[in-house]
């Protein structure tokens, strides 16, 4: 390896060091929070070269010792020395060897956990909401890291093209990095310049894609680290440095996806495609313009907004609303192109849902069937009042037992809250998290109403009174604090009492039924006997009027008969009698059996049976022939 890869190296790595202190110095003076995130890629590019300058100096060591001792063994070739191992001859080629086989990977481990490490750390801190974005002297810093970028560039695009033309594994790996630093540099100006005209979140913007780009490096390394344990050692094969980044020479050096490209297409077709005429028109020449093409394209793209029906959109350019135009209705609307314009569409018309009362569990599958004894979420106790005494309270006062039940009590469910946005504006920019503030605002007074209800009634009668008067106390609410939402219903059909105590009151209610239901029976029976009673009352009184009626009418008519028969006595005395003797006859010989004498001039025996014959009304409906009579 010739001295100048090794000054290059070493060059690199002082570049680094200084761009690196100063970048770092300059980030945090002015405030720049991706210029911060941005010194991390920095110091690990400084460690990479550190380390590939340092394994150029024991492979130049090793070239210069095998030198050496093939200049002494054509002098002293039968000597004992040169008999000895490769281990005792070599000592700089063991010590590189070593170097290799554990400095390299336990540093490519070390440098997993700074990059893993760094993107946990500096995400929760840009997360954080202490961490505010207070540029100060922007101007000052985006000269800075302008000058950063040009110095970075140079060098890195003089030794990425003297590593390419030498072939040199060991100076590839610095070069990337002094390119990556270079860009990383140049988004930083940018995310200045910007922040400069007046867009302070674009910092903010760039530091978390730094973050996420660290992240996906963090990624390639542990995979690097775990291809390394499988791979397969070739004696004599020289080896890409584990601490060599693919990601970082293609995020560097992207030109080298087209040689890459151009390799794959001369293996798979079996000739040198790269070299023929279509080749060099199309991916040379015409390839940048469709490139570019494809660019304009995609911007172009983001200069319309599409609002379909029942939506709305909110239109911000460089992070604040536009007058006149921050609310976008249901159409086709034109804008500057992204990042300058940006448009977050919201479905105004759609009711949307929250949930006070519990805390929803991940990996818990709905539950189709929800009994109150088994715990479906894991829910939250409301107090509620309870305006029933307890069976203590029926005890003595100023007694234990009287004082032992507050009345209080507890309750438990889900509680759906319905809304609707109708002033996207309000719910957009009069507070930080409008859907967070609308559950603390709903919880709040879903708790005040409960200290003020009846569980009994809550539970039963009162579920539909008190979801109205809370949709209306949910509203006002709203209302004070701009929201901009409209309640429209509050659920209470899930609200029981806890999981631990619902078995029980289960049974108190079941008896508190069973008494209502055997107070409710004995009140049929009462209204039983008593319309039976009345029944059976009214029965006697009508039948003894009906009794007095019939005995009234009948003397009257007694009477009436009795004094019709005089005139008709004093007209016919005689026949008046016989007639009435033949009417008592007939009546009273009714049911008696009767005998006809047909002829009187014979000398007839007559012989009488007077035993007691049967009832023919015992017989029931059998037709029983009546006896002949015997002669």
């Amino acid at each position: 390896m010739e001295r100048s890869t090794q000054k290059n190296g070493l060059v690199n790595f002082l570049t680094l060091l200084v761009v690196g202190v100063a970048g770092f110095a300059v980030a945090r003076s002015s405030g720049s929070l991706g210029g911060q995130v941005a010194a991390l890629f920095l110091g690990m590019g400084l460690l990479v070269a550190l380390v590939s300058w340092f394994q150029m100096r024991l492979e130049e060591n090793e070239r210069v010792e095998r030198l050496e001792l093939e200049e002494l063994a054509k002098c002293h070739s039968a000597t004992a020395m040169f008999d000895a191992k490769d281990s005792e001859v070599f000592p700089a080629q063991r010590a590189r060897e070593q170097f290799e086989r554990f400095f390299v990977p336990g540093f490519s481990a070390l440098l997993f956990l700074i990059q893993a490490g760094g993107a946990w750390f500096l995400w929760h801190w840009l997360s954080n909401p202490a961490t505010a974005v207070a540029i100060r002297n922007p101007s000052t810093a985006l000269a800075l890291f302008g000058a950063f970028t040009l110095v970075l560039f140079l060098l890195g695009r003089f030794s990425a093209t003297y590593a390419r033309l030498r072939n040199d594994r060991l100076l590839r790996p610095g070069a990337s990095h002094l390119l990556l630093d270079a860009f990383l540099c140049l988004a930083v100006s940018i995310d200045l310049g910007i922040v400069w005209s007046g867009s302070p979140k674009a910092d903010a913007y760039v530091a978390f894609g730094l973050c996420a780009l660290l992240v996906l490096i963090a990624v390639e390394t542990l995979v690097a680290l775990v291809l390394e344990i499988y791979r397969p050692r070739v004696k004599g094969k020289v080896e890409r440095p584990l601490y060599d980044s693919r990601l970082v020479g293609l995020l560097s050096q992207p030109e080298g996806l087209i040689t890459t490209a151009a390799q794959a297409l001369d293996y798979q077709f079996g000739f040198k495609v790269s070299e023929t005429w279509f080749y060099h028109l199309f991916f040379e020449r015409a390839l940048k313009w469709l490139l570019l093409l494809q660019a304009a394209a995609v911007v172009l793209s983001t200069c319309f907004v599409f609002v379909d029906a029942g939506e709305q959109a909110l239109l911000e350019r460089w992070g604040r609303p536009v007058p006149d135009r921050t609310l976008l209705n249901p159409g086709v609307h034109a804008k500057w192109p992204w990042p300058i314009d940006k448009a977050y569409i919201s479905r105004t018309e759609q009711i949307q849902t929250i949930e006070v009362g519990f805390t929803p569990q991940e990996g818990k599958e709905e539950e189709t069937v929800v009994l109150w004894t088994k715990a479906h979420t894991k829910e939250d106790n409301l107090l509620v009042a309870n305006r029933e005494p307890a069976v203590e309270e029926t005890a003595a006062p100023n007694t234990a037992a009287a004082k032992r039940t507050p009345p209080v009590s507890f309750v438990t469910g889900s509680i759906p809250i319905e809304f609707q946005i109708t002033n996207l504006v309000a719910w957009a920019y009069n507070n930080g998290d409008a859907m967070a503030l609308l559950k603390h605002v709903a919880t709040r007074e879903v708790v005040l109403y409960c200290l003020s209800a009846d569980m009994n009634e809550l539970m039963s009668s009162g579920r539909l009174e008190a979801s109205r008067a809370l949709a209306e106390r949910i509203q006002v609410a709203a209302d004070a604090r701009g929201l901009g939402a409209r309640i429209l219903a509050v659920g209470l059909q899930d609200l029981h009492p806890p999981v631990k105590v619902a078995e029980d009151y289960e049974k108190v209610i079941a008896a508190t039924q069973t008494r209502q239901a055997k107070i409710l029976n004995a009140m049929a029976e009462q209204i039983r006997t008593n319309a039976l009673a009345s029944g059976q009352a009214a029965t006697v009184v009508n039948r003894a009027q009906s009794d007095r009626i019939a005995r009234e009418a009948g003397a009257r008519a007694q009477a009436a008969l009795f004094t019709n028969q005089i005139p008709a006595f004093q007209a016919a005395p005689a026949v008046y009698a016989q007639r009435a003797y033949l009417q008592t006859f007939a009546r009273a010989t009714a049911n008696a059996r009767k005998y006809v004498m047909l002829t009187t001039n014979t000398h007839d025996v007559l012989i009488f049976d007077l035993e007691e014959k049967i009832r023919r009304d015992l017989l029931g409906d059998l037709d029983v022939p009546a006896p002949k009579p015997t002669k």
